[in-house]
């Protein structure tokens, strides 16, 4: 527990000195927020008027955080320490290869949360959100959605040949995630078809699972959803063990 403990707080420190992981994972959704509630505050949301536009895009802002540190973070560092034979040296000390791992999943994790205080907080006192659904629920949600997230993550920094491969699929999947998953552009003023398209996104999925427990929706809607998820998160979790490059 003690070497987890080193581990995590040296990657905790090396990731604020390269300032990325803050400013994307918890400074960009911040800005986001500020953003959109100062243009839409409490005006009601596009499709009902019984809630804010705000309260509808509480979730879509929480998942920014775990989209930069899922798809862009892991599987870059991953490979980076693979390349440098970071990884493969560990084999040979006290300290196996697997909880360096954990760390870093763990790093990434810490970011999450640090993002999701934030926003709730910046959102409440600030610009009037309330949680309209069971913030149980949407725990529950966020931990299903970072799960599945993460194990992209895993799977693609576990067997991707290098670290320029690896930030390549990174890159191809992080941006059409975040633009047109919902995360910044409001998924409700897309097109129907676009809609369609674009649904094909894991985090589109975990999106819905966010709003509808945020605002308090019948859990039947996201029934789906959630089916995704669980399934990307064991597919790509059983990927990433079976197939997972140490050098």
């Amino acid at each position: 527990m003690k070497a987890f403990r080193v581990l995590l707080k040296n990657e905790l420190k090396m990731s604020l000195r390269g300032m990325d992981m803050l400013i994307f994972a918890v400074i960009m959704p911040i800005v986001v927020l500020v953003i959109l509630g100062i243009v839409f505050g409490q005006k009601p949301a596009f499709e009902r008027a019984d809630y804010s536009f705000l309260d509808q895009s509480f979730g879509a802002l929480c998942s920014i955080s775990i989209c930069a540190g899922g798809v862009m973070g892991l599987p870059l560092v991953i490979s980076d320490y693979r390349a440098k034979q970071i990884l493969k040296r560990y084999q040979v000390t006290p300290i196996k290869p697997s909880l360096v791992l954990i760390a870093e999943v763990s790093m990434y994790v810490v970011y999450a949360v640090v993002s999701l205080i934030t926003l709730f907080v910046v959102a409440t006192c600030f610009f009037g959100f309330r949680m309209r659904g069971n913030f149980g629920l949407f725990l529950l949600g966020y931990l299903l959605v970072m799960i599945s997230i993460f194990s992209i993550g895993m799977m693609v920094g576990g067997i991707a040949k290098n670290s320029k491969i690896a930030g390549v699929i990174a890159s191809a999947l992080y941006f059409p995630m975040l633009v047109f998953s919902g995360a910044t552009l409001p998924y409700e003023v897309m097109p129907e078809v676009m809609q369609k398209i674009v649904d094909v996104l894991p985090l589109t999925q975990g999106i819905k699972i966010l709003k509808n427990t945020t605002l308090g929706l019948p859990i039947g809607d996201v029934t789906v959803s959630v089916i995704i998820m669980l399934l990307i998160a064991v597919i790509c979790s059983f990927i990433s063990v079976k197939f997972f490059k140490w050098e």
